[in-house]
């Protein structure tokens, strides 16, 4: 299935019924009086989080959502029938965003959760509703509400414990792929990961999920490259896996490219506990690990960890350091659609080092 993490849809709930006027007329009744009913409630939209789906790939072919109208009253006191509501069914972790992709109207963080979009109009009264002492034979009725339409915005962004940062190339769709059952394509180009993946990962009888987002690279906060939708991805995780090339130019500066594309994306992703680690140990030469490992360790301000996704080498090391952080690791008010605010007892995300000296 096709991976689509972002989709505008038009809505529209349903128009209240109309008031019916209306008069009893029966034999030897001469003053049967009102009768009209009332026109019936038009439909609402929801948006409801579902288990089962990772993707909003089904709204890139259907954009039109229409809530049914309320049926009009009729007479002999007939009330109409209420319209049926309409249910949008996304994935949990979907925002819901107004027209101008700016102004958050929910977040379906929760399996279950629920949310109306747009209320249907109420449905009118019927002439009988106005029958008064002093207005005995009212001859007229409200007409029903119209419903509410808008355009909206649906963002999905993947509920993670833990999420893979790095430049592009730098093993992080090799690293999924030995630690969970997750098929992520592998090439030795960059770009070879065009969507969010998830794996699910067992280290020591225990299990987590882990995110793998595409390859950033300089000016990624303002959609250069693959775009600033995949930073996105890992603003729920609980912990960064920061992976470092050894194999490049210069270990401390492409550190450095990432954290400044965490900081300037803001949304607390550069606050988040980080574990980094120079991953492709086993194409180096003792010499030039050496050297990498303390360049990443200047610009990190801590001892990286040295792991290798092929040989598996310091992989279970760098696992348990992610459960250890996730089991400390409190989750965050963003992640559980509260009132954002630091807990009392949060760590201190530039105080924990795996191997810190």
């Amino acid at each position: 299935m096709k991976f689509l993490d972002e989709a505008k849809v038009y809505i529209r709930s349903g128009d209240g019924g109309n008031g019916c006027v209306a008069f009893r007329r029966e034999k030897f009744i001469e003053y049967g009086g009102p009768n009209g009913g009332n026109g019936g409630r038009g439909g609402d939209v929801i948006v409801e989080a579902v288990d089962g789906l990772n993707t909003l790939i089904d709204y890139r072919y259907q954009q039109h959502f229409k809530a049914q109208k309320g049926v009009h009253g009729m007479g002999s006191d007939r009330h109409g029938a209420a319209g049926k509501d309409i249910v949008l069914k996304v994935p949990v972790g979907t925002q819901i965003f107004d027209e101008d992709r700016e102004t958050l109207l929910c977040d379906l963080t929760k399996l279950g959760q629920k949310f109306v979009l747009a209320k249907g109009g109420n449905g009118g009264f019927g002439n009988a509703h106005f029958k008064s002492s002093t207005n005995r034979a009212p001859r007229h009725a409200n007409p029903g509400q119209p419903g509410e339409e808008r355009w909206i915005w649906l963002r999905m962004k993947l509920i993670a414990d833990a999420g893979l940062v790095g430049l592009p190339n730098a093993g992080k769709s090799t690293f999924l792929s030995v630690v969970s059952a997750a098929k992520p394509k592998i090439a030795d180009y960059p770009f070879t990961t065009l969507h969010p993946q998830l794996g699910v990962v067992h280290v020591d009888g225990r299990e987590f999920v882990l995110a793998d987002i595409p390859g950033l690279i300089e000016g990624a906060h303002e959609g250069t490259g693959l775009g600033d939708r995949f930073l996105g991805h890992v603003e729920r995780c609980r912990v960064l896996l920061h992976l470092v090339d050894a194999t490049c130019e210069h270990a401390g500066k492409a550190y450095k490219i990432i954290r400044n594309e965490l900081e300037a994306y803001d949304e607390g992703l550069a606050d988040k506990i980080e574990i980094v680690a120079l991953n492709k140990i086993d194409a180096v030469t003792p010499d030039v690990l050496k050297e990498q490992k303390a360049r990443l360790k200047r610009a990190a301000k801590k001892t990286p960890m040295l792991i290798s996704g092929v040989t598996r080498e310091g992989v279970t090391e760098v696992l348990r350091a992610l459960i250890e952080v996730i089991d400390q690791a409190p989750v965050s008010a963003k992640a559980k659609g509260e009132p954002q605010g630091e807990p009392d007892d949060a760590p201190a995300p530039s105080s924990w080092s795996p191997l810190s000296n």
